[in-house]
């Protein structure tokens, strides 16, 4: 992990008082902050949350962001919610602060394994109670996991793959997979959920799998390295896995391009709002949706249960686990279950509130959005 700059500076800060510390931290335009009833007495932020950036998918600051918020401030938990922009330096300085802050949960969102695990490592040794968001961070020996199941994620694509080309009438098929970053643990529990769930076609010798890259969570990337796979096989691509609608999004803008936009079956994830629209016009065949208020309620249940010291309680909530891969431990976790979203269901997404008519139904979306049954 780089190292802050800022220790010093938080150090000497804190010395003159933790307010002020708390008060300077929360005011910067990517940051939020709930007072409330919660533990500190008003002396310090209960929980700090770090997500890590506002472009791999919109979810971080349109979905993750508010969950999170309002079950804090539903709680009457004090927190201090930012955003890392992309950046590990700004990471590395936003945990500084936080411990500086003395929070007694901290929830990350990692940018990658190194940065992460310094992060949590801080965290450990200052007595801070940590829990990894949506993210598992191999080494970092946070003290909770909250997420998806995301082999189950990914199986789910890998159905809904075939699915789409069973309705497409192909029986043979040569896909590709457009993977998620390398640096993502996710990216690789996503990859093995739809490689097992495509293992029977592929080993039959229905499926052909011709390509296989990293997107690396980037539109422009994933539309770079599907056109050269696309390219590679003159043409001949009949499904797509893309492992977030972000990626997807880059995708279809190449097949527009090729003239094969809604001839050739694409998955995605998160449910954003590109991604719906891309279902709705039929240029992508599915999304896996992840309600964000399921984690952000565990999520928030369990730092709350840690703030009080109630570890029965935060053992009832984390009923699952995962094994960390460098470590090989269990870490406990809480794990919400994820769904498959397509045409034909599409409206639950609004009906939860996780989307809205007026972001997703506009232009040429407008009167697929009707046939569909979504109103405003």
């Amino acid at each position: 992990m780089v190292r802050s700059t800022v220790l010093r500076r938080l150090t000497a800060v804190a010395v003159m008082g933790l307010v002020a510390t708390t008060a300077a931290a929360c005011g910067g335009n990517d940051s939020s902050t709930s007072g409330g009833g919660g533990s500190g007495g008003g002396d310090s932020t209960d929980v700090g949350v770090i997500l890590p950036d506002a472009t791999t998918s919109p979810r971080w600051e349109a979905n993750d962001k508010p969950s999170l918020q309002k079950a804090f401030d539903d709680a009457g938990v004090s927190s201090d919610i930012q955003n890392a922009q992309g950046d590990v330096n700004k990471f590395g300085q936003l945990c500084d602060q936080m411990i500086g802050e003395g929070v007694k949960v901290l929830m990350i969102v990692n940018l990658d394994q190194e940065s992460g695990k310094a992060c949590l490592t801080k965290a450990t040794d200052a007595g801070v109670q940590s829990i990894d968001y949506d993210r598992l961070t191999p080494g970092g020996g946070a003290s909770y996991y909250v997420s998806f199941d995301n082999v189950g994620v990914g199986k789910l694509m890998g159905q809904g793959l075939i699915s789409a080309l069973d309705d497409a009438g192909k029986t043979k098929a040569n896909i590709v997979y457009v993977n998620g970053a390398a640096t993502d643990n996710n990216a690789a529990l996503f990859k093995s959920g739809y490689e097992e769930a495509l293992k029977p076609k592929i080993d039959s010798g229905d499926y052909k799998l011709v390509g296989d890259q990293s997107g690396e969570w980037d539109a422009t990337k994933a539309g770079n390295v599907f056109e050269q796979m696309y390219t590679d096989n003159g043409g001949k691509i009949d499904g797509v896995i893309s492992a977030n609608d972000t990626m997807a999004g880059g995708v279809i803008a190449r097949l527009k391009a090729a003239g094969a936009a809604g001839q050739v079956p694409v998955t995605g994830q998160d449910a954003s709002t590109e991604g719906l629209q891309n279902i709705l016009l039929g240029y992508q065949a599915g999304t896996v949706y992840k309600n964000t208020d399921l984690e952000a309620d565990a999520a928030s249940k369990l730092a709350i249960a840690l703030i009080g010291g109630d570890t029965d309680t935060a053992t009832s909530l984390a009923t699952g686990s995962v094994t960390d891969p460098d470590t090989n431990k269990e870490v406990p976790s809480a794990l919400a279950t994820p769904v498959w979203v397509t045409v034909d269901n599409i409206k639950q997404v609004f009906d939860d509130g996780y989307a809205t008519y007026a972001d997703v139904c506009t232009g040429e979306v407008k009167a697929a959005c009707q046939k569909a049954g979504i109103t405003e």
